[in-house]
């Protein structure tokens, strides 16, 4: 069971100033391929899993950023942890099948 959901909006500094859907396609693209259950949103991605999972994911998307130019990037995370009772988007989503 998951005992962790942790959002991110990742923000890369481009080099040249350029789009940041590129940065933001290829951050989304490491979440994918990490196997982790996740929902992409306007302004950012929620995953679910293990804390030292989904902070490692975080570090491999900053790290692609560094490495795709970016002279910096910044990475705003919110985290809810519950090593007792797990977490679990559905449960929480389970009021709004819609989303609204």
């Amino acid at each position: 069971m998951a005992n962790t959901l942790l959002s991110i909006q990742i923000i890369p500094h481009t080099p040249d100033g350029s789009s940041v859907i590129p940065y933001v396609d290829r951050a989304i693209d490491i979440i994918k391929a990490s196997g982790v259950p996740y929902r992409v949103a306007p302004l950012e991605t929620t995953m679910e899993g293990e804390l030292g999972q989904l902070l490692a994911i975080v570090q491999e998307m900053n790290e692609a950023m560094s490495d795709m130019g970016c002279p910096s990037i910044i990475s705003q995370i919110k985290v809810y942890h519950n090593p007792v009772n797990g977490a679990s988007m559905d449960r929480l989503l389970e009021k709004y099948p819609d989303g609204q």
